[in-house]
């Protein structure tokens, strides 16, 4: 597929599918720019070529319905401080007063659509709805890796109608990133997996077995591996109906000669609450009516140890309730292991994401993903429907 630096941009009007879906606050404040400073280099290198931008994203969930808590005028703000330039904002993302605002664009202006999600057709994928949005440009590019696992039309359907389309640097960088890991990592390569649900991260564990050496497993979900071990898990979270198929994952990574690590002890407590008294217990031993909330210190350790080796490191998911302070210091830890690693580090998903900030451990971290089902989906070794759509682009006759 092609990127943008393929396509010549100058002058013309060049709509980029970014991801803004960024956290507010009550007062309409973001609390976390980190999405809008990693499109920065592909707006900045469009602005420096004299093109036209035009900025798309979602945020949050406004069901197909304008809202006002889910304006992007927040963003326009803070992408405005960041260039320090001026950003208009849209009324909309479609329409004659938006086809309007940006027939008066210049080259190296900004311009920023509203919410795709207040049109239901977004998350519909519909042709003609996509077809007005690419009615708008000469040039489209998608940065929004982390919605291209979704079907949406912003991403996929707006592609067959775009005079030319491509891949902005941030895409392509999260594509190379964790193709390179999975398919021709440095070895040994080591996969840390948390959360909360089995369920969620089956299908990665299946696929990531045929790639990896070594295979750690913290969070939640540990409590179902541990309850197929035998152990009791007293009122830890588990997933019954998957206590066999995560049996069937150990005995997998058995069969492969693929190391792979459980909790040796863990952080319990009656409930997940900030003032619920805690302890350390071994994984043997969690009290009938306490849960498992956490990685214990003894598990910290023997994770570190066994990532001392390991020459690519892929992490997704939290080693327990980090949320709380309580429940912090497994993940925590995990964060500074694998930034302490020798390694090429690749961490993903959303709460991932937000425990390495916490953790002060952004710098040793070779890349962050922005996404976080769509990292989760090429784990899995899935394709993702935007890129299809990327790499299935033909040229329009102008």
């Amino acid at each position: 597929m092609k990127t943008i630096r393929d396509i010549t941009i100058s002058g013309k009007r060049v709509f980029i599918r970014v991801d803004f879906n960024v956290p507010l606050d009550k007062q309409q404040q973001i609390t976390d720019d980190s999405r809008i400073r990693a499109a920065l280099p592909t707006i900045a290198y469009a602005r420096e070529k004299g093109a036209k931008l035009i900025l798309a994203s979602h945020l949050g969930r406004p069901k197909g319905k304008p809202a006002a808590e889910f304006s992007l005028s927040p963003v326009a703000r803070r992408l405005g401080d960041l260039l320090d330039a001026d950003v208009k904002m849209a009324e909309d993302c479609v329409g004659g007063a938006v086809a309007h605002l940006i027939s008066g664009m210049q080259p190296g202006d900004v311009t920023l659509l509203e919410n795709l999600r207040f049109h239901s057709q977004e998350q519909e994928n519909d042709d003609a709805f996509a077809q007005s949005l690419a009615a708008l440009c000469d040039v489209y590019i998608n940065d929004a890796f982390a919605v291209s696992h979704r079907a949406n039309a912003s991403v996929v359907a707006i592609t067959k109608f775009a005079p030319t389309s491509g891949a902005g640097f941030l895409l392509e960088k999260e594509i190379n990133y964790i193709k390179k890991a999975m398919a021709d990592p440095r070895r040994p390569l080591a996969a840390v997996v948390g959360g909360a649900k089995v369920s969620s991260k089956l299908a990665a564990l299946h696929n990531m077995l045929q790639h990896v050496d070594t295979v750690i497993v913290g969070g939640a979900m540990a409590n179902t591996f541990l309850k197929f071990m035998g152990y009791a898990v007293g009122q830890s979270k588990i997933e019954e109906d998957l206590v066999a198929a995560a049996g069937d994952v150990i005995k997998k990574a058995s069969e492969k000669g693929v190391r792979f690590y459980l909790p040796v002890d863990l952080v319990v407590a009656p409930e997940p609450d900030v003032k619920a008294p805690a302890k350390i217990v071994p994984a043997q031993e969690i009290p009938t009516d306490w849960m498992a909330l956490d990685i214990g210190p003894a598990t910290a350790l023997l994770f570190r140890e066994a990532l001392q080796d390991a020459r690519t490191v892929v992490w997704n998911g939290p080693m327990g309730m980090f949320e709380i302070d309580a429940f912090s210091r497994g993940t925590t830890s995990m964060a500074a292991s694998v930034a302490a690693a020798h390694a090429l580090t690749i961490v993903g998903g959303g709460d991932t994401d937000a425990a390495v900030h916490m953790a002060g451990e952004t710098d040793r971290i070779s890349f962050i993903s922005t996404g976080g089902g769509a990292f989760l989906e090429m784990l899995e070794g899935k394709t993702l429907p935007a890129i299809v759509a990327l790499e299935a682009v033909e040229e329009k006759a102008p």
